[in-house]
C-alpha cells in the first residue's frame, strides 16, 4: 500500500528558474561520471605518492564502482520514501566533503576508503536527480528531451575526466583530481533550493531484508568482476563473490515473493517495456565503457601515451556523449524508444564488426576511430534512451525506484564490460564479444517491445 504525501509538483514558475533547477540536477550527475574516469590517468603519479600495495592500487580506483553500484538500487528506494530533494541535497555534500578528504588522504588505504565513501554519495545522487529531473518535467515529451539534454551535460564528465585528470595530474599531482569536485557540488547544492518537491511513498513498513540482499549482491557482483581483472577469472576473489552474488539474488528473490513492499515491486519488472529499458542499458555499458577501458590500454601500450595524450585519444568515444545526448532525446520523443534502442544496440554489433578486423599490431587508425564511434554511438543512444524509456514507463510513485535499478544494471554492465574486455587482450577478441552480446540484446528488446 502507498500513498503520496507530498503533492505533486508543479513545474517551476518560470523559465529561469527551471533552467537553474535543470543546471543544479545535471551537475550532480557530472559529478558522478567525471569521478568514474576522471582517477585512471591519474594512478602512475599516485603509486608514486603513496606506494600502496600492488594488490591495493587497483581498488583506490575501483572502490568507488563496487559501493556505487551496490547501493544504487538502495539509494532510489530511499529517495522514493524519504524526498528525492532531501537525499539528492545530503549526497551533494557529503560528495563535496568526502573529497576534499580524499585530496588529503595520508596513504592508499584512507584513499580508498574515501572512495568508497564517494561511491555511497554518488549512488544518492544519480537516481533523486533523475526523480527530481521527472517531476520539472511532467510532460512526457518535454521529458524525454529533458533527459537527452540531462544526460549529454552529464556526459561532460565522462569526456572531461581522462583530458582533465591527465592535465591536473602533470600540473600538480593527483590530489588536484579531487579538489575539483568540491566547487562543483557547492554550486549544485546552491541551485538545489531551485528543485521541486517530489513525491514520498509511506509504506507500512521498509523491506530491509530486500535491500540488504540487493545491496550485498549488486556489490558482490560488481566486487568480483573487477577482481577479474584484476586478478582472472580463476582466482578465488573473483569466483567466491560470484557465488555469494548468485545466492544472495536467489534469497532475494525467495525474500521479495513474501514481503508487502518489495524492494524492486513486480509490477515494475513485469512491464515489458521496463525490461527492454534494462537490457538495452546493461549492454550499451558493457560495450561503451568495456570499450574505453580496452582501448585505452591498447593506444597507451602500443603508443607510449602520457596520461594527457591518453586522454586525447578517447575524445573519438567520449566527446559524441556531450553531443548525441540532446538529438537521442528528440529522436526518442519524436519516434519512440523502440527504434533507438534497437539502433543503439546495433551499434554495439557494429563497432564489434569493425574490432575483430583490428588484427596485427598497428592496424589502420581510422579503424580505431570508426569502432570508437560506434561505440559512442551505441552509449550515446541506449543510454538516455533507456533513461527515457523508465520514466515514461515506471509508475510516477516508483520513479527513483526504477531509476536506481536502471542504474545499477547499467553499472554491473560496465564493470562486466571492463572485466571481460579488458582480460582479452586483443582487440578482435573483444570485438567477437560485442558482437554476441550486441546480437542478443537486439534480438531481447525487440521481443519485449513486441510483447508490450
Amino acid at each position: 500500500m502507498t500513498t503520496d504525501t507530498t503533492p505533486r509538483p508543479a513545474a517551476a514558475s518560470s523559465p529561469a528558474r527551471s533552467r537553474l533547477a535543470f543546471a543544479g540536477i545535471a551537475a550532480g550527475n557530472l559529478l558522478v561520471l567525471l569521478d568514474t574516469s576522471i582517477l585512471n590517468v591519474a594512478v602512475p603519479d599516485l603509486q608514486h605518492s603513496l606506494h600502496p600495495a600492488a594488490a591495493a592500487l587497483p581498488w583506490a580506483v575501483d572502490a568507488y564502482t563496487v559501493v556505487f553500484a551496490g547501493l544504487l538500487l538502495a539509494a532510489g528506494v530511499f529517495a522514493d520514501r524519504w524526498g528525492a530533494r532531501r537525499v539528492y541535497r545530503a549526497a551533494l555534500a557529503a560528495f563535496a566533503i568526502l573529497s576534499a578528504l580524499c585530496a588529503a588522504a595520508p596513504d592508499a588505504g584512507t584513499l580508498i576508503a574515501g572512495r568508497a565513501l564517494l561511491g555511497a554519495a554518488g549512488a544518492g545522487l544519480v537516481p533523486a536527480s533523475l526523480a527530481l529531473l521527472i517531476a520539472l518535467n511532467p510532460d512526457p515529451a518535454r521529458r524525454t528531451r529533458a533527459i537527452g539534454a540531462w544526460t549529454a551535460l552529464s556526459g561532460l564528465g565522462a569526456a572531461a575526466g581522462p583530458v582533465l585528470g591527465g592535465g591536473l595530474v602533470e600540473l600538480g599531482g593527483w590530489r588536484l583530481v579531487f579538489l575539483v569536485n568540491p566547487p562543483i557540488a557547492l554550486a549544485a547544492l546552491l541551485l538545489a533550493h531551485r528543485l521541486p518537491a517530489t513525491p514520498t511513498r509511506a509504506v507500512r513498513a521498509l523491506d530491509r531484508p530486500g535491500l540488504l540482499l540487493s545491496t550485498a549482491a549488486l556489490a558482490a557482483l560488481t566486487f568480483s568482476l573487477v577482481e577479474a581483472g584484476i586478478e582472472g577469472w580463476a582466482s578465488p576473489y573473483t569466483w567466491v563473490p560470484i557465488v555469494g552474488a548468485v545466492l544472495a539474488f536467489v534469497a532475494l528473490t525467495v525474500v521479495e515473493r513474501r514481503v508487502a513492499a518489495p524492494v524492486l515491486p513486480p509490477a515494475l519488472l513485469a512491464l515489458p517495456r521496463v525490461r527492454a529499458a534494462m537490457v538495452a542499458a546493461a549492454v550499451s555499458c558493457f560495450a561503451f565503457f568495456g570499450g574505453m577501458y580496452t582501448l585505452a590500454l591498447w593506444l597507451q601500450h602500443t603508443y607510449s601515451l602520457s596520461p594527457f595524450e591518453a586522454g586525447l585519444a578517447s575524445l573519438p568515444l567520449t566527446f559524441p556523449v556531450c553531443v548525441m545526448p540532446f538529438f537521442t532525446g528528440r529522436l526518442v520523443a519524436r519516434y519512440g524508444a523502440r527504434p533507438v534502442l534497437l539502433t543503439g544496440t546495433s551499434a554495439s554489433m557494429l563497432a564489434g564488426v569493425l574490432l575483430s578486423f583490428a588484427t596485427g599490431y598497428h592496424p589502420p587508425l581510422a579503424l580505431i576511430i570508426a569502432a570508437e564511434l560506434a561505440l559512442a554511438a551505441a552509449g550515446t543512444l541506449c543510454i538516455p534512451g533507456a533513461a527515457a524509456e523508465m520514466a515514461v514507463s515506471a509508475p510516477s510513485e516508483l520513479a527513483a525506484t526504477g531509476q536506481g535499478a536502471l542504474n545499477g544494471v547499467r553499472q554491473a554492465g560496465s564493470a562486466l564490460g571492463v572485466a571481460v574486455l579488458g582480460t582479452l587482450g586483443t582487440l578482435p577478441g573483444a570485438g567477437g564479444v560485442l558482437i554476441v552480446i550486441g546480437l542478443v540484446a537486439v534480438v531481447l528488446v525487440s521481443r519485449a517491445r513486441a510483447r508490450s
